[in-house]
């Protein structure tokens, strides 16, 4: 299925893209012909990858080009596209998946937090106000893609300040897009890629884990079909449970039950009423 984005050969501009997700959705557009501009924090680390993505770049008569940008700092994303505009002409894709697990529970300390909220969530925003206003003013259809987290919806215990940053970017990606969609003459549109269990940077991969390849691979089928949210299971959870747990979820809310009683070691029992039959 062709797209008037993944098939225009305009430029993908990937956040975190050094390794995992990032570098394999860097990967996939240079597949497709896209020019790609690979940003990370670590200037060392993205020599590699940048390796990578060339050679692919390469043989379709593409460029790309690594940044060296801390997303936490709007000055440095405001940087970041005035040169990928300079160097790589106008942006059709814009792929906000730098994250940190720095954070913790409810009583980290204050500065994990904030450095938590300062990449995961606005890192997001930096990238959307540096990059899209430029997206709108081209007249043509372009991709935001913002990465959340399963656990911005079901809000495991443990890292807490991770589960709010990532419910925060699931919150404003959904604001995000009805915006987009009541500008007039606006032909961007905005979608939230929320991964399951996925091996990154140098982990062992796990049986259960999905691959960022696998990833990448949901998120074009779903972007081609024009879907905002785009859900991945893994090798664990079922696309039928993760709409369970999300059910559940809710359910905590408009029935009253104890918070997080989806994640007590007895929840199964009363989680498998929503799990559909097969």
């Amino acid at each position: 299925m062709s797209h008037p984005v993944l098939d225009s050969r305009r430029a993908a501009v990937v956040t975190g893209a050094a390794s995992g997700i990032g570098l394999a959705a860097c990967l996939r557009f240079a597949e497709l012909g896209m020019p790609v501009c690979l940003v990370d924090v670590s200037d060392e680390a993205l020599k590699p990858a940048l390796d990578r993505v060339a050679e692919r770049t390469t043989a379709h008569g593409a460029q790309a080009v690594a940044i060296a940008a801390d997303v936490s700092n709007a000055a440095e994303m405001d940087a970041a596209a005035a040169t990928v505009e300079d160097r790589l002409g106008p942006v059709g894709v814009l792929m906000n998946n730098a994250v940190t697990r720095t954070g913790g529970g409810v009583w980290a300390r204050p500065e994990d937090w904030r450095q938590a909220l300062a990449v995961n969530f606005w890192g997001v925003l930096h990238g959307v106000n540096a990059f899209v206003p430029r997206m709108i003013e081209q007249g043509e259809p372009a991709l935001v893609i913002n990465c959340g987290s399963k656990q911005g919806i079901t809000n495991p215990p443990g890292n807490a300040a991770y589960n709010v940053t990532k419910s925060a970017v699931k919150t404003y990606t959904e604001a995000l897009q009805h915006e987009l969609r009541n500008t007039e003459g606006c032909r961007v549109s905005a979608h939230l890629l929320v991964p399951g269990w996925t091996t990154t940077g140098d982990r062992p991969h796990a049986p259960g884990a999905w691959l960022p390849d696998q990833v990448v691979e949901r998120m074009e089928a779903s972007l081609r079909a024009g879907d905002f949210y785009i859900v991945c299971p893994d090798n664990e959870v079922t696309p039928e449970m993760d709409r369970a747990r999300i059910l559940w979820g809710a359910g905590d809310i408009t029935e009253n039950r104890p918070p997080l009683s989806r994640w007590h070691p007895d929840w199964k029992d009363a989680f498998a009423a929503f799990v559909p039959p097969e």
